[in-house]
């Protein structure tokens, strides 16, 4: 993916890190030159300085062809002023750093389409809405050394049609992943999984796993 990140703080250095670790094409935006050309050197990714809040400074980043924008400078106004912009050049999705609660409704009203709360801000959550927007994380357990998360499957994804057995014996599904919990939405209905589950188009199936392992279940499970 082609993603924008602005600001080149702590967060968004690390956040650099580890898409650039990933593969994605990422741009950087900083006003600190030094900054980014240090980013810049140590990752590999572009940097462009200058403010986010300016849309010529967007554009030239290649806001035009952002697949995902992220907002994580310094203040609440910045970031709202930046997913404003973003979204007038039609990124298709921002994610952004929220530092006040006050602000919650016109980070949505510019048209945010995740917002990453300061007080539970964690770099795999920015990461899992980069990269699995079909995965939501519904609670942390054993003092965050793992997590439920519920994962949509696509209509037409490869997994329909397969067994939960099958899918656990797949080498490609890692064994650090464990089902517990099937939603049907047209039926409303709650499933606790066995073995010969079969997985159907449209279920919300919940893993319980770490964020290092998630990634590779549901690629595994959602890919068409």
């Amino acid at each position: 993916m082609y993603i924008i990140i602005a600001g080149a703080g702590l967060i968004g250095r690390e956040t650099t890190i580890m898409l650039t670790g990933n593969k994605h094409d990422v741009v950087v935006i900083d006003s600190d030159r030094e900054v980014c050309n240090k980013i810049h050197a140590d990752t590999g990714a572009m940097a462009v300085n200058g403010n986010a809040t300016n849309i010529r400074v967007l554009i030239e980043a290649g806001a035009g062809k952002a697949d995902v924008v992220i907002a994580v400078m310094d203040n609440d106004a910045d970031n709202i002023s930046c997913a404003l912009l973003s979204k007038s050049l039609g990124v298709p999705r921002i994610i952004a750093r929220l530092m006040d609660p006050r602000y919650e409704q016109a980070y949505k009203l510019a048209g945010v389409t995740s917002v990453v709360r300061m007080a539970d801000l964690l770099l795999n959550q920015i990461i899992m809405e980069v990269e699995q927007p079909r995965v939501r994380k519904i609670m942390v357990l054993g003092g965050g050394k793992a997590q439920i998360y519920a994962v949509k499957i696509p209509d037409k994804a490869r997994s329909i049609g397969m067994a939960i057995r099958e899918i656990t014996l797949e080498k490609r599904f890692p064994k650090e992943c464990v089902f517990t919990g099937v939603y049907r939405e047209e039926e409303g209905e709650f499933i606790f999984p066995r073995g010969d589950y079969i997985i159907r188009g449209g279920d919300t199936v919940s893993l319980v796993s770490t964020t290092r392992y998630i990634k590779p279940a549901t690629d595994f499970l959602t890919k068409v």
